[in-house]
């Protein structure tokens, strides 16, 4: 039979990769044993891996070394139930000569902890702390899968997409935010083949949701005092979290949100309106009313008025990744972009404020040329047509499907050029 790797060399057709991919783990292991039909989740994150530019002989990449490692550990969510992982799953895991991973939201992993000889074998493919583990930088493994697709998964052996990873078996399950429900990151048990039975994803996924269940007891318990948080990026609808509730804003109020966050010395009417409706001839009458109706859907004494104005700052995701760009945190800052902000709004302010912070952060991307920050906004949904990323991806990572697809891109940009110059003159 082929060799399947020889379809993942970088000349390869990502398409041709994944078909001999299917073909080879559906019949052999790398022992050459009969194989059981490839499971749709592997099958699925295969494309990913492919699409993504990566190799059979990658590896994964240390993004955070030393004192940025252990500030940004600190500051982040998990930190505060890692006593709790290592109360459940440190002795399994060294005794089992297992390891215990925990990553971040974008695949990185903060903590590997276990068996001292299993550790050292671990860190001949990179799997340590502060190295980058999503699907787009080393192809199919538990704890990238489980952040990419949102859901507890076990990955068995020659199932990884990098030849080295495939004596390894992981499962691993997304712990989320008690509050949003956004995934915060992954907890992961990594090993041989012991860990090739179904109880070790049950295992882990009750780990998750114990973890879950301990992040909502540690919240502070007179949430009605905390700063109120806004999510607005990537959503249509936004969501206002604090005192003690959860408000999933229409369209028109998440708009309204947006901008008195980020006015909080307040707005007139007329600014406000103009700020909001392309149409002029929209009356005041029709803004107090959508007013009046938010201030209903918000908890009380939050919406002043005359200016309009928020009587508590409002923290937001938008302002977040704005001071991180701001500080030159570019990573930090494509990790808090989860994208464009209330990317169906039409509210003119809004719209200018959706272009400048994409721009803003697509420039520094392109400066920075990183290629698994590049190669992160070029996959997902809002940069899958952006030519000026695409372009600073071949310049560093020139694979045989990131050329093709910014072959593509180009040819459609050149398409109605040359369609124009081809008219008659008149």
């Amino acid at each position: 039979m082929t060799d399947p790797w020889v379809a993942l060399e970088p000349g390869a057709d990502p398409a041709e990769r994944v078909r001999l991919l299917r073909r080879a783990h559906a019949t052999f292991t790398e022992a050459g044993t009969v194989q059981r039909p490839v499971r749709p989740v592997v099958a699925d994150s295969w494309r990913r891996s492919a699409r993504a530019g990566v190799g059979p002989d990658g590896t994964a990449d240390v993004e955070l070394s030393d004192g940025d490692l252990g500030s940004y550990r600190a500051e982040h969510p998990l930190a505060r139930v890692m006593p709790l992982f290592r109360e459940l799953m440190g002795t399994f895991a060294s005794d089992g000569e297992h390891l215990l991973a925990v990553c971040d939201e974008h695949g990185r992993l903060l903590w590997v902890e276990g068996h001292a000889s299993t550790r050292r074998q671990a860190e001949w493919m990179n799997f340590v702390p502060g190295a980058r583990w999503a699907e787009t930088a080393v192809g199919t493994n538990a704890p990238g899968t489980a952040v990419a697709v949102d859901r507890p998964v076990q990955v068995f052996a020659a199932e990884h997409f990098i030849r080295r990873v495939q004596p390894w078996t992981c499962a691993a399950a997304p712990v989320h935010d008690p509050r949003t429900g956004r995934v915060l990151g992954a907890v992961d048990i990594t090993g041989g083949d012991g860990l090739a039975h179904p109880h070790s994803l049950g295992f882990v996924q009750a780990v998750a949701r114990a973890a879950e269940s301990q992040l909502a007891l540690l919240l502070p318990q007179q949430q009605a005092t905390d700063r109120p948080e806004l999510s607005a990026l990537g959503r249509d609808e936004a969501l206002l979290v604090g005192g003690g509730r959860r408000v999933r804003l229409s369209r028109r109020h998440s708009e309204i949100l947006v901008l008195l966050s980020r006015h909080p010395e307040g707005l007139t009417g007329d600014e406000l309106s103009c700020a909001l409706y392309e149409d002029e001839s929209v009356t005041p009458v029709t803004l107090r009313a959508e007013l009046a109706r938010l201030r209903r859907v918000l908890w009380p004494g939050l919406l002043a008025s005359r200016p309009y104005r928020l009587t508590v700052p409002v923290e937001s995701d938008l302002a977040i990744v704005e001071r991180r760009l701001e500080s030159g945190a570019v990573a930090a800052a494509a990790t808090g972009y989860t994208g464009p902000l209330l990317p169906a709004s039409q509210a003119p302010a809004v719209a200018r404020l959706r272009h400048r912070i994409a721009d803003g952060l697509r420039s520094a991307l392109v400066a920075r040329r990183d290629p698994d920050l590049l190669a992160h906004w070029a996959h997902a949904p809002w940069g899958e047509d952006d030519v000026e990323v695409w372009r600073a991806l071949a310049a560093v990572r020139p694979t045989a499907s990131v050329r093709a697809r910014l072959a593509a891109l180009e040819s459609e940009l050149a398409a109605p050029t040359a369609t124009w110059l081809q008219r008659p003159r008149s």
